[in-house]
């Protein structure tokens, strides 16, 4: 369509990194959607190409980008807008045929929604959570994990500004980053998991990681410093594993967030990011109950013992943080009863006898040990 006209109107936009709604003014250009703030800033620019329609109400449209934020929405009233938006965008899917996809799959999870609100009734959801967490599919679980990143990033970031938050981004940082992920490539190749993990390196000064639903973990620059081997440091990393592979996070926010977050789970509406905000919260300032870390335990034992790792190397770092040898033990006040833990990861390993490898060369090690600078 050409036309010399550039056509404007008021829209609703969400950003995808909170739950603030945006009054924006947004422009119908030959080649984009551009979205600009009361004060003319630009805020994004969205080509017609990667456009995307969502299920909205009659008179509204609601787009979103395919290759942005997940959580990122536009949602327009203006019907002279709405017109020529369809007019450029000539591969925008309003037939229907999206909404009738959409149909048939709230119809099917609608039922399974009314199923479980019956045994939600019967038995509670705390109980329920790790039979729902189970048929919850893997794939909303990593979209669930990938709308969260940015959101716990931003939570767990110190606000440094002289360097990124992620370590292993500088040149100098770049050989440890290799380093690191040869050694989750082998907790990966021996974990098996259905999921592809993504791991990254931050700067935070806690002795801690963490996992959230979907595969993503965080290994702090705290935990780096404070691990003399390798193992030590892979005994950790397999314990979050453990979370990952059980689906920890996914049962933690079921009994966190209740049914709201079990809808939005399955059908995939993080819309504005209120959901998100409230599983990154749960995800960074909750604890798992005793039986759950004894389980990731037994996993990061089982997984290390695979790998040729030393199995005791995560009781070794527990022991040594729980005895206040080195600043920064954030990671007791996550994991409560350490030291019950330390006597029960040893039996384990007692009872699990393997051949023992370096899980990574010196040169490695010591490289992975600057991944923060």
């Amino acid at each position: 369509m050409a036309t010399d006209d550039l056509v404007k109107g008021p829209g609703l936009y969400f950003d995808g990194t909170s739950s603030a709604r945006h009054d924006v003014t947004v422009e119908a250009a030959p080649q984009a959607v551009r979205i600009t703030d009361a004060n003319g800033a630009m805020l994004a620019e969205w080509p017609y190409a990667d456009l995307r329609a969502q299920s909205a109400p009659d008179k509204v449209m609601r787009l979103r980008r395919a290759s942005g934020p997940e959580l990122a929405r536009l949602e327009l009233r203006d019907p002279v807008l709405i017109a020529r938006i369809d007019a450029y965008a000539d591969s925008l899917d309003r037939t229907g045929a999206t909404e009738r996809r959409l149909r048939s799959k709230v119809i099917g999870w609608t039922i399974m929604a009314a199923v479980s609100l019956v045994l939600v009734g019967v038995w509670g959801l705390p109980a329920l959570s790790d039979r729902i967490a189970l048929l919850i599919p893997l794939s909303a679980e990593q979209r669930l994990g990938a709308a969260m990143d940015k959101q716990v990033r931003s939570m767990i970031d110190p606000g440094r500004t002289d360097r990124p938050f992620e370590c292993g981004t500088a040149d100098a940082e770049k050989p440890g980053r290799a380093a690191l992920d040869r050694l989750i490539g082998r907790l990966e190749i021996a974990a098996g998991l259905p999921i592809p993990l993504k791991a990254a390196a931050v700067r935070k000064a806690d002795a801690n990681a963490i996992a959230l639903p979907g595969g993503h973990i965080y290994v702090f620059e705290g935990l780096i410093r404070q691990a003399r081997t390798p193992d030590e440091l892979a005994g950790v990393v397999a314990h979050e594993i453990g979370h990952v592979a059980h689906r920890d996070g996914t049962r933690s926010l079921l009994q966190a967030a209740g049914l709201s977050f079990l809808f939005g789970m399955l059908l995939g509406d993080f819309t504005g990011g209120g959901l998100v905000v409230i599983a990154a919260r749960t995800v960074v300032q909750s604890a798992y109950s005793r039986d759950v870390e004894t389980a990731a335990d037994r996993y990061s034992v089982g997984l290390m013992t695979r790998t040729h790792g030393d199995p005791r190397a995560l009781a070794t770092i527990l022991d040594r943080v729980a005895g206040g040898a080195a600043p920064g033990s954030k990671i007791l006040l996550d994991h409560p009863q350490t030291k019950d833990r330390v006597v029960a990861i040893n039996a384990l390993a007692d009872s699990s006898p393997g051949t023992i490898e370096p899980l990574l060369p010196a040169a490695d090690w010591a490289a992975l040990k600057r991944i923060c600078g």
